[in-house]
């Protein structure tokens, strides 16, 4: 997982490094003329003035790119000028891996607050910037909820999932039943999906092979009355969850927008939640928003995590959208759904 903006971070390391070094050669073949009538007393008090820059009797080592930056910082403090230099690339790098702008934005003016003109200990650069940037990261992540707890709080308890064509919602849907079941509650499937050819037979598919009852009608029925039926049958046999299967739509597509709210208003959901493809990168993020603002929104849940090499959907939604990222699904099993653990996620990027 997000294994391409690994390595673009790892290669735009070694670019700066390499600029440094063609910076610090130049550096080096200026001065002497410069202090030959200078006396002795004055160089050693310009030694103090620029604390350590002079470094006696040794020559100094490339170690990439934050040895770089502690060897041509040596003042304990970052400029701001030098800070842009030393993070433009690093802007180039996350918008290329669909880093929303705004959250690209918010990383730099974050990592701008900590570091410039802060003081640092001197050895210690290296850490204070990744600590900086995966503080920075971290709090980009809306904090989850306690799913299961939600979901016991209340019988039956109803969850409504959107999303476009093709987000992998159906499947999902599947996977979330299998979920609930394995934590010991029962569920009932609304396939209020009735318009997409075959989507209520796929849903079908699904629910025997789990052992979980689907509601359904024929196609072209009013999904709201699937959805009302699913509930009133979850409440008569006293099951624990309603699951309602809605079809995929773009969000500008104003008539099922406009049923999409039809069926939120009938079923009164506990929880709706947003199912995206994650490797769509900005993509989904602006879908989320777009649902977010049709229908209240509580949770999300990116899809073909596994396979997303970028990782600027993951990254960027949570903060956009204001709302918790609840699940990854990472593989085709019905096992294959993890529950958001943002530590990983800031570990997956190398920090």
């Amino acid at each position: 997982m997000f294994k391409f903006l690994k390595e673009k971070l790892k290669k735009t390391v070694e670019n700066i490094s390499n600029k440094f070094k063609k910076e610090e050669i130049k550096e080096e073949v200026k001065p002497k003329a410069e202090i030959k009538e200078i006396k002795i007393e004055k160089i050693q008090e310009k030694k103090k003035e620029i604390k350590g820059e002079v470094v006696e009797g040794k020559i100094k080592e490339k170690k990439g790119f934050f040895e770089v930056v502690k060897e041509k910082i040596t003042t304990t403090t970052i400029e701001g000028d030098k800070f842009e230099e030393l993070f433009y690339d690093l802007e180039l790098v996350l918008l290329e891996n669909n880093v929303a702008v705004e959250v690209v934005e918010k990383i730099k003016n974050d990592l701008k607050r900590y570091l410039v003109d802060k003081p640092i200990k001197r050895g210690k650069i290296e850490e204070t910037i990744e600590d900086s940037l995966r503080y920075s990261i971290g709090n980009l992540f809306i904090d989850t909820i306690n799913f299961l707890e939600q979901v016991k709080a209340k019988k039956p308890y109803v969850i409504c999932f959107v999303g476009i064509n093709g987000g992998g919602k159906t499947t999902t849907i599947a996977k979330v039943a299998n979920y609930l079941q394995n934590n010991g509650l029962n569920c009932v499937i609304a396939a209020a999906d009735t318009f997409r050819a075959a989507s209520i037979e796929q849903l079908e598919e699904h629910a025997d092979k789990l052992g979980v009852k689907l509601i359904k009608h024929d196609y072209g029925a009013d999904p709201a009355a699937v959805a009302f039926d699913a509930i009133e049958h979850a409440k008569a046999k006293g099951k624990d969850v309603v699951l309602i299967d809605t079809a995929g739509r773009l969000h500008s597509n104003e008539d099922l927008i406009n049923e999409m709210k039809k069926i939120v208003r009938v079923a009164k959901p506990d929880m709706t939640i947003f199912i995206g493809e994650s490797i769509t990168g900005n993509d989904c993020v602006l879908q989320a928003q777009k649902f977010s603002e049709a229908v209240k929104l509580d949770g999300i849940i990116l899809t073909k995590a596994d396979i997303d090499e970028k990782g600027g959907a993951a990254i960027s939604i949570g903060y956009i959208t204001k709302k918790p990222i609840l699940f990854l699904g990472v593989g085709q099993k019905y096992n294959d759904l993890k529950e958001f653990n943002k530590e990983e996620i800031i570990k997956s990027i190398g920090l």
